[in-house]
């Protein structure tokens, strides 16, 4: 993931983003490297179509961390995609998170919390909502949700239909 602005104290460029300038970026666009970019808080923020190469390479999968534009943008790209939206438990919690973590000027904050609303307006496009009022349970929700995508028939169809093609066992 890419993203022009500024790294908060606690991120390493490469950990968190790959942080880079808006000219790099727009360059990147327009060689369409991207499966998704968006303007996210007055930032640019984006997904390269290598970094999922790498990551589908793995067999784990790849999780996105996207707002409602990155996943149409996705979902175009790439229709398997499952969308989860991550829900508050309420925008007075979100509030709180957000003025708690100090790293936004106030107008950045009353920002978000407006694109928030905005955000949530699309709730529908996703196929999961998780609320996030532990993190240990959105966690294991998410978890659940990964798990459970990947035991659907449609990922195994192809091994069922090799082993029905071999015939019946001890004939």
């Amino acid at each position: 993931m890419r993203s022009t602005r500024r790294p908060r104290p606690n991120e390493i460029d490469g950990r968190e983003y790959h942080f880079t300038d808006k000219e790099t970026f727009t360059q990147m666009v327009e060689k369409n490297s991207f499966a998704e970019w968006a303007h996210v808080h007055g930032n640019m923020y984006g997904t390269s179509l290598s970094e999922i190469d790498v990551a589908r390479k793995t067999g784990n999968g790849v999780l996105f961390d996207v707002d409602y534009q990155g996943a149409r943008q996705i979902k175009a790209r790439m229709p398997e995609a499952v969308g989860v939206f991550i829900l508050p438990p309420s925008l007075a919690e979100l509030e709180r998170r957000l003025r708690g973590r100090g790293t936004e000027d106030e107008p950045t904050t009353l920002r978000r919390l407006q694109a928030a609303k905005e955000e949530i307006e699309h709730y529908g496009f996703f196929e999961y909502v998780i609320v996030n009022d532990d993190i240990q349970r959105a966690y294991d929700n998410l978890r659940a949700v990964v798990f459970a995508e990947r035991c659907k028939r449609n990922r195994h169809a192809l091994l069922c239909e090799q082993l029905l093609a071999e015939g019946k066992v001890g004939s």
